[in-house]
């Protein structure tokens, strides 16, 4: 479905990402794991057309994107959860979930993608016109996870969907994660919770210094003694 090859990403003169290489199947989860700085969100923000490669190119369903303006990347199927949910704080759940679905296929099916989204988190059906600032940290979380939906990708990247929740909270949001997949959306997951992660992603890549190391199954790679000595304090 999607394929990074061989890719350069600098902020201005600082180069952060170093001949990135990927490929991410139709209908799995895939995760990309590593430390703070490791390059992770800046993959996810040169895919959905916010940052421009230097070099390489990426695909999109045989089609070249890394030119291409990021609303043209929602209409083609590429929804992008960012880090920190970023949400229209004034804004009730329900609108918030409206701006996600401004475009083509997406306008014209709102009504039914948000009963699904709202099957997939209950409470947001109860907080609809609730402002989403007033929202605690997790159901903001569902927020923006549900508002991704609403766009009707084929792919969703989520960027820390996991960061700052209480333990019970993590737990419903990748359990959440393996309900999307089974509606058909493929998903890219950019994490730190690693032990999560690799239960629930079926392939992953681990980026340091801008670099794939290792990449494998979710299995192979909670087996790996290197992650499990950098990242799962074994």
């Amino acid at each position: 479905m999607l394929a990074i090859k061989n890719i350069d990403v600098c902020y201005g003169d600082v180069q952060v990402i170093w001949d990135l290489s990927f490929e991410i199947k139709q209908g799995e989860v895939l995760a990309l794991i590593g430390a703070n700085g490791a390059g992770k969100s800046t993959t996810l923000k040169t895919i959905s057309g916010i940052l421009r490669p230097k070099r390489g190119e990426i695909l999109f369903e045989d089609q070249p994107i890394h030119t291409a303006e990021p609303f043209r990347l929602i209409e083609m199927g590429i929804a992008h959860v960012p880090e920190a949910r970023r949400l229209f704080v004034e804004m009730t759940v329900e609108e918030n979930l409206d701006m996600g679905s401004l475009k083509g296929e997406a306008r014209k099916d709102r009504a039914k993608t948000k009963e699904m989204v709202c099957s997939l988190f209950p409470r947001l059906r109860e907080r609809l016109y609730q402002p989403a600032g007033t929202l605690s940290g997790g159901e903001q979380q569902m927020v923006a996870i549900a508002r991704g939906l609403m766009a009707k990708p084929k792919l969703l990247m989520l960027d820390e969907p996991s960061l700052g929740l209480a333990p019970i909270l993590v737990r419903e949001i990748f359990k959440v994660i393996n309900q999307i997949r089974k509606e058909g959306v493929t998903v890219l997951i950019v994490e730190q919770n690693v032990k999560q992660t690799l239960a629930t992603a079926d392939r992953a890549y681990v980026l340091e210094n801008g670099r794939v190391t290792l990449e494998g199954s979710g299995v192979d790679l909670t087996n790996d003694p290197h992650v499990q000595a950098a990242y799962l304090g074994v």
